[in-house]
Parts: structure tokens; C-alpha cells; sequence
């Protein structure tokens, strides 16, 4: 077991022998347990030089290995849920000596992507569709007489949300083709692995009981009286030792709970049953971050890893993060007002709702990952007068669009939603917030804000909270800029405030781009503004500006295509202004993955291409 993180790549000649799954399927059985060892290594040492997700991967080495080992990758498809636990998948698939690339452009994804390798079978990135999309596959194989097989491998996690149990119950009824690999890695169940369990799971996934239950299911389909009961002794019988019943109900064969990290254990169940017809589940119970010490004793804090640095800043130089100064100020608010409810799916350590969490037991809620229930809960408590403030990822607000709009602002509930990752970050499309500025500006009753500074979001916080209807407050991940600012502005609904007086160019910066517009202002003698609101946005102020400016430019890490910068023009074309206009954002692609500070510059909203594109600009127009 490691305790540290090796900084030099160890010696692993079984796994570098393995260049497709074709290569593992000629192992021996008894030498997987060293491919696993050696693969736990190399991935230990890889993640540690790119940074990434790290304990989900750890947890599956042995299933992963298993998986390739029974099943004929990539005729066979593999469908991973969230991908967070996918490396292992990635290095034994062809990609081992392309880790180094992870999270860099033209690198390797973070997660599965059909566009990098046969062998990712479906783009995941956000939780809970694996079974969806894994029945969708094995209906249209049924529908071609394809033979191949499907495999859904879902977390426990992942099974909180709706989606999944609606395909479950979707699966049930059409007897699709699939397995379902339920690989569950909380510690709560650790005690059913083991004893009359682990027997009872051998015994579920034998050949012998299978071919029992199928023949007794033909023997007994003319008898509908003694198949009902044959069906209910089975269910009882298998519901004194496993929790398998509520998925025989849905129709699914249940097998489990199973060591997940016994990799013969696994090839003897997934080989029994891999020809099985129907939709079938499997119960693994893994460790999340097995074979680090760290991770094992913190899975949550090793959830993600930051790449080693050669020369890491000390401890005592480290700013605050922005979900710091969140989780701060929800802790203060809520000493001073005991109606306030702090609601996250999922998201308590990301959204720095730890310390909430502690101090307020009986108001902190964590739904799991259920965006949409989050959002709707929240309805609730504000229609009994308590004041909710839901912590949530923009890129995971998505999923809440539809309770965001006929459950909150269509009743104009008092619900606060701090949304956490708002712009681009290093995982990639699926994770980077770039949409809320223009899905959230359409909705009718909602404010949206965007703060610039630590300051600023603190006193917008504030403001949201004490508005009578909904309110949103986006901000970056990361640390804060750390910039001697002075006390925020005060602030009035819909109104802008001018950083900087300028002469014929304005610059329109909204959030996180102030800061950035703050250098190309003083290279082009601009009038800086620092807009604060997406929803409303200052009228009054951009009428000001196209009157005594010739070139208005937005800026903002959002999508271009209806996002603040729509709004600017919006108004300004209200008003009939006839000077030039530029809009910058992120253009109408999804940036791939690598530091923000390059998906920035990739995006054209670094200082200098933001300079650039005024210039180029201004020139084509002749000014």
C-alpha cells in the first residue's frame, strides 16, 4: 500500500505488456491479481503528475480488470457511469503511455469520450445515465440481432438520482439484453461481504441456480398460480441475506453483494453470468481508494487530486477559495437568522458546506445527487416562510432547469441559489459552467448576479438572501484574487458600477472578467464597468455609455449565444445606438480540457487576445 504519491513511474512489466483487452484475455487467472497490483501502482503515479480523479479509479481496478477479462471489449459494450472511475479503463485500452496527456489540450479526457477510442461506448461526465444509455444499446442489439452484450456499471452514488430508477424500471419491463453493475463502495454495507452472504452471492450467480431458475420459469409458465409462488419464496428467500428484493420487483435478476476487489471471485460470477438473458444486476461492493492509505482513510478529501508540484507554495500563502467565503458567510447568516436552510446535492465539501453541515445539523440537508429534488425541496421550505439557499454547480443546475421554472420563479419563492464553478474549468464541457448566464437570464422573477472579487460576492450574497423572489449568485471555482479590495459598493437591484472612467471605448466585464478587463482598460484608456447583474441589467447605465462611448465590448465566461452579452445588445439596439459593438465569451464550441487559464486563452478571454480582438476590431471598422 502506498502512502505518498511516487514521483517516479514504478517498474510494471506484466501491465506494460497490455496494449488492448485482447492481451489481458490471455492471462492466466492467477496472474490478474498481479496486473491488478501493478495497475493500482501506475495509476497512484500517474494521477499524481497530471492531477485528476483519483479514489474512484482505485476502487475498480480488480472490476475493471474482470470486465475485459469475461467480456469482448469493444464488441461488447462497456457504458461507465459519471467516468470518474474510468482511468484504469483508459490504460488498459490502449491509452497507458497517453496518461501524461490527461486534462491538456489534445490530451487524453477526463472522462469516456467516444471521439478518443472505440472502447469508450458512450460520453459521460454527469451521473446516473449509464443504464439508459445501456438499454438504449441492448434494444437496438435486440432489434439488429446483435449478440453482443451490454454492461452498465453505475455507483451507489449514482443511484440516488431519478433517471436511474426509471431506467431500472424501464429495463424490467422490456426484457432487454444487459447487465447492471451496481459497484457500491459505502462503508455502511461493508459487514454483508462476507459469511452467509458472500455464499449466498456465489450461490445467485452459479450456473447450476441460473439454469434452475430459468428451467423453473419455463416448467411453471403454464401454472401462473405456482409461479407467483415460486417468484415470492425466491424473493423471500433472497431478501433474509441481500437487499435485492426492490430490484427483483423491477424485473432485474439480482446477484450480490460480491467482494469487488476478489478478481477471481468476480471472473466466476461475471463468466456465469455473461450468457444470461434478460436484464441481470450485480451487487460489488468495492473500498473506494483501495491501496492508498489516504484515500482509504479519506476517500471524500481524495476524491480528486491536484498534480505535485515541484515547488509547492507553503500553506500560510494560500488564499481562500470563493466557495470559502460562501461557506463562511452561511455560517454567519445563519447565526443571525435561524430560518436559513442550506440545501446541496451532493455537494457539501465543494460548496464548503462542512462547517455548516457540523454547526447546523437540523438545517443542513444533502439530497444526494437529485438536482432536481434539491431545487424543489427548496420551493417547499420557502413556501412555509423558512428561506432556503441552495448550493449547487452551475453545470449541475442544468439538470434542475425544468423545478427551476415552474417549481421557484413561476411562484416567486424566496429561494437563494449560490451556484458554485461557474465558467471553465479543467474537466472539461461536461463539467465547465458556461450556460447559466443564458439559460437563467430567460426566466421571468429571477435575479442572476455575478461578483468579481471576494468582496463583492459576499455583499451579493447578502442582497440575494434578503430579496423578496429568487435570486442566483455565480462564481468561479478557485481561489480568490486576493486584490486589496475595499468594501463592496452598495447595492441596488440592476445597477452596474463603474470601476474606471474612460474615453471612447467601454468595457462591460461581468464576473470573473473584470478582473481580467481591469489590464486591457488601462491599455486602451477605457471606461470599465463591473455590470454585477446578469438579470436585471443596467439599462439606465448602458444607454449612458452608447451616448458618450463609440465601442461598447462585453466580456463575459459564459456562451456567447444568449448570454449577457445578448442582453447588452438587447438594449442597446432598443435605444438605437449606431457605434460599434463586441461581444466576448465563449465561443459557440465546447473547449476541451486542459487549465482554465489556457481554456481561457483558447476561449480568446486571456488580457492579451482580449486586446487583440479590440484591435482587430476596431481596425476592420476603420476607427
Amino acid at each position: 500500500m502506498f502512502h505518498t504519491i511516487p514521483t517516479t513511474r514504478p517498474e510494471t512489466p506484466l501491465l506494460d505488456t497490455i496494449d488492448t483487452p485482447n492481451d489481458i484475455r490471455k492471462l492466466d487467472l492467477n496472474a490478474l491479481d498481479l496486473l491488478a497490483e501493478e495497475l493500482r501502482h501506475f495509476l497512484i503515479y500517474t494521477v499524481g503528475q497530471t492531477g485528476g480523479h483519483f479514489g474512484a479509479g482505485l476502487g475498480v481496478i480488480e472490476l475493471t480488470i474482470a470486465l475485459h477479462y469475461c467480456f469482448e471489449t469493444p464488441n461488447d459494450h462497456l457504458v461507465w457511469d459519471v467516468g470518474h472511475q474510468t482511468y484504469p479503463h483508459k490504460i488498459l485500452t490502449g491509452r497507458r503511455e497517453r496518461m501524461s496527456s490527461l486534462r491538456k489540450r489534445s490530451g487524453l479526457a477526463p472522462f469516456p469520450s467516444r471521439d478518443e477510442s472505440e472502447f469508450d461506448t458512450f460520453g459521460v461526465g454527469h451521473s446516473s445515465t449509464s443504464i439508459s444509455a445501456a438499454l438504449g444499446m441492448a434494444l437496438a442489439k435486440k432489434a439488429q440481432n446483435d449478440p453482443s452484450r451490454t454492461v452498465a456499471v453505475i455507483g451507489d452514488g449514482a443511484m440516488t438520482a431519478g433517471m436511474a430508477f426509471e431506467a431500472l424500471n424501464h429495463a424490467g419491463s422490456c426484457d432487454a439484453d444487459m447487465l447492471v453493475i451496481l459497484n457500491d463502495n459505502a462503508m455502511s454495507i461493508s459487514e454483508n461481504v462476507g459469511g452467509l452472504a458472500s455464499y449466498f452471492a456465489r450461490i445467485l450467480s452459479s450456473r447450476f441456480y441460473l439454469n434452475v431458475r430459468e428451467g423453473g420459469k419455463k416448467i411453471l409458465s403454464h401454472v401462473p398460480s405456482a409461479r407467483a409462488f415460486a417468484r415470492k419464496t425466491e424473493e423471500h428467500m433472497k431478501g433474509m441475506v441481500v437487499p435485492g428484493t426492490l430490484f427483483d420487483e423491477l424485473g432485474l435478476n439480482y446477484m450480490g453483494p460480491i467482494d469487488g476487489h476478489d478478481v477471481k471471485a468476480l471472473v466466476t460470477a461475471l463468466s456465469n453470468i455473461r450468457d444470461q438473458t434478460g436484464p441481470q444486476f450485480l451487487h460489488v461492493v468495492t473500498q473506494k481508494g483501495r491501496g492508498y492509505g489516504p484515500a482509504e482513510s479519506s476517500p471524500i478529501g481524495t476524491h480528486s487530486l491536484s498534480k505535485i508540484e515541484k515547488n509547492p507554495k507553503g500553506q500560510n500563502e494560500k488564499l481562500p477559495s470563493y466557495s470559502n467565503i460562501f461557506g463562511q458567510w452561511a455560517c454567519a447568516k445563519a447565526d443571525a437568522d435561524n430560518k436559513l436552510i442550506a440545501i446541496t446535492p451532493a455537494m457539501r465539501e465543494g460548496s464548503d458546506l462542512v462547517a455548516f453541515s457540523e454547526r447546523f445539523p437540523d438545517r443542513y440537508f444533502d439530497v444526494a445527487i437529485a438536482e432536481q429534488h434539491a431545487v424543489t425541496l427548496a420551493a417547499g421550505f420557502a413556501c412555509q416562510g423558512m428561506k432556503p439557499v441552495v448550493a449547487i454547480y452551475s453545470t449541475f443546475l442544468q439538470r434542475g432547469f425544468d423545478q427551476l421554472i415552474h417549481d421557484v420563479a413561476i411562484q416567486d419563492l424566496n429561494v437563494l441559489f449560490a451556484i458554485d464553478r461557474a465558467g471553465l474549468l479543467e474537466d472539461g464541457p461536461t463539467h465547465s459552467g458556461v450556460f447559466d448566464h443564458s439559460f437563467l437570464r430567460c426566466i421571468p422573477n429571477l435575479v442572476v448576479m455575478a461578483p468579481s472579487n471576494e468582496v463583492e460576492l459576499h455583499a451579493q450574497l447578502e442582497f440575494g438572501y434578503e430579496h423578496e423572489g429568487p435570486a442566483c449568485v455565480r462564481y468561479p471555482r478557485g481561489a480568490v484574487t486576493g486584490r486589496a479590495v475595499e468594501l463592496a459598493a452598495p447595492i441596488k437591484m440592476g445597477e452596474a458600477n463603474t470601476l474606471r472612467e474612460g474615453r471612447s471605448i467601454a468595457l462591460l466585464a461581468f464576473g470573473s472578467m473584470v478582473n481580467v478587463a481591469l489590464e486591457v482598460a488601462d491599455t486602451f484608456d477605457a471606461t470599465l464597468v463591473d455590470m454585477r447583474f446578469v438579470k436585471p441589467i443596467d439599462e439606465h447605465l448602458i444607454q449612458t455609455m452608447s451616448q458618450s462611448h463609440e465601442m461598447i465590448v462585453t466580456i463575459e465566461e459564459n456562451a456567447l449565444q444568449g448570454g449577457a452579452g445578448s442582453a447588452v445588445n438587447e438594449c442597446l439596439l432598443a435605444h438605437g445606438y449606431r457605434g460599434l459593438v463586441l461581444n466576448l465569451g465563449i465561443p459557440d464550441v465546447f473547449i476541451q480540457p486542459e487549465s482554465p487559464a489556457l481554456m481561457r486563452k483558447a476561449s480568446g478571454l486571456d488580457a492579451e487576445s482580449i486586446g487583440e480582438e479590440i484591435r482587430h476590431h476596431l481596425q476592420k471598422h476603420g476607427t
